[in-house]
């Protein structure tokens, strides 16, 4: 049976991969369909967390911390609709989707959420 720490390590791991996956794109056209995979990804590993993971049960004390990172990224940054918008006009402007992209980044990184999560990985 896996553990609830097992189970975080992992959903963290997952969020960790796709944010590297976001940082190595090369920003060719038709990587804006990629980034919004790996976003959905980030997003819907970020919402397993938060709805599912009780943070009590979770022997890292510094979770219940990164859980309200979690709800401060879920409910400030909300970049599905600018992308699905931005698609069919732009999916070829490498300067546009590059852009997306370091926002993505940039708001993933804020309040050192990324770094957060690799602290927890660490300790779990």
């Amino acid at each position: 049976m896996v553990s609830y720490n097992d189970h975080l390590k992992k959903i963290l791991i997952q969020i960790i991969d796709s944010y590297q996956t976001l940082k190595e794109i090369k920003d060719n056209p038709g990587d804006l369909d990629l980034i919004r995979k790996e976003m959905l990804k980030i997003n819907g590993f970020l919402k397993v967390s938060t709805n599912n993971i009780d943070e009590y049960k979770i022997t890292v004390s510094d979770f219940k911390n990164l859980k309200s990172k979690f709800n401060h990224y879920l409910d400030n940054f909300f970049f599905e609709k600018e992308i699905e918008t931005m698609a069919p006009l732009y999916s070829n402007d490498i300067h546009r989707i590059k852009n997306m992209r370091l926002k993505i980044i940039e708001s993933l990184e804020d309040k050192k959420m990324i770094d957060s999560i690799k602290e927890i990985i660490d300790k779990l």
